[in-house]
């Protein structure tokens, strides 16, 4: 299993405009190829300008041909092109993890 952790920050006042344009136009076509999220959060405490989600893969190949396929789809590019016209991603941090042996993560 390889968990692909992504935090976001965006610049401060637009986070709700980010997410809100990311439920209308990145969501569907985004959970089409990837599956649903183990998680998708936004900070509570600390830096409220911060959101995370947390993708499941079985492997970095199967993480690859996902994503690869996501980046093929139409209302994918479209909702990229309406996030970077809003601008309000200022930073991106990407993580692959995997899950430790006396962990059993759940799906």
């Amino acid at each position: 299993m390889l968990l692909d952790v992504r935090t976001y920050c965006c610049r401060p006042g637009t986070i709700n405009a980010h997410l809100a344009l990311y439920g209308e136009y990145g969501k569907g076509p985004q959970t089409r190829h990837l599956g649903e999220p183990l998680a998708y959060l936004k900070t509570e405490t600390g830096n409220v300008n911060e959101f995370m989600h947390i993708w499941v893969f079985q492997n970095a190949g199967d993480r690859e041909a996902r994503r690869a396929a996501m980046w093929q789809d139409r209302e994918w590019l479209d909702y990229i092109r309406r996030s970077a016209e809003l601008g309000a991603l200022a930073s991106q941090n990407n993580r692959l993890m995997t899950p430790v042996e006396f962990f059993d993560l759940k799906r």
